[in-house]
């Protein structure tokens, strides 16, 4: 299957450290992404999703030491496919989580392409045939 082209496509950042989400728009960048936020706290983050644009998003798991399910929930609820970004073990993150892709920190380049090209895919897809898994 070929990779998506990810020129033009609209990401929603949503992500706490500062550094990391200056990696993630510099990478995003670099991958033809044009980058919404980013949005560090939940309220500013559900205000974006209710209100910007954007194709998907990347979601930090963790908020200023809030967990952030609920805008997963709210993504899920629209249809925009999205992953998790998290430095913490996989095997101990909350329900929901296995049906997105997640994108482990630290991370490269290639990673988050390959992460968003699946996103890309479930986004391609018409709306009565997306999984639930990415």
């Amino acid at each position: 299957m070929p990779t998506p082209d990810l020129t033009g496509t609209r990401v929603l950042l949503i992500e706490d450290e500062m550094l990391v989400a200056m990696l993630l728009e510099e990478s995003l960048a670099e991958l033809g992404c044009t980058v919404v936020g980013p949005v560090a706290r939940l309220e500013a983050a559900r205000e974006a999703i209710e209100h910007e644009r954007f194709d998907c998003a990347l979601l930090d798991i963790d908020l200023h030491g809030r967990p952030a399910y609920p805008l997963a929930d709210l993504l899920d609820a629209r249809g925009v496919p999205f992953g998790f970004v998290t430095g913490y073990d996989t095997g101990r993150l909350g329900p929901g989580v296995g049906r997105h892709p997640v994108l482990p920190k630290p991370f490269n380049v290639h990673q988050l392409h390959s992460l968003l090209a699946g996103l890309a895919r479930v986004r391609a897809r018409p709306r009565g045939a997306r999984s639930r898994k990415t």
